[in-house]
């Protein structure tokens, strides 16, 4: 589950979590043969924040992904 801080438009940090999302299963197949069929990339954009993004320290905490076991 890819996540972004609160900069921006909502519609584009969508877009942008769905991405970053994309890359690490991109990496988790190529680079480690995780089968691929086993992975979804999801986006959250900045609806589940682990840090308050007022300051650029909790925003940086905020810009990740997450692996979620379905």
């Amino acid at each position: 589950m890819g996540h972004t801080d609160n900069v921006g438009a909502l519609a584009s940090n969508m877009d942008l979590s769905k991405r970053r999302a994309a890359a690490v299963v991109q990496v988790l197949t190529a680079k480690f043969a995780i089968a691929a069929a086993r992975l979804s990339a999801q986006g959250a954009g900045p609806l589940a924040p682990v840090a308050s993004n007022s300051s650029e320290e909790g925003r940086a905490k905020n810009r990740r992904v997450e692996l979620v076991q379905q």
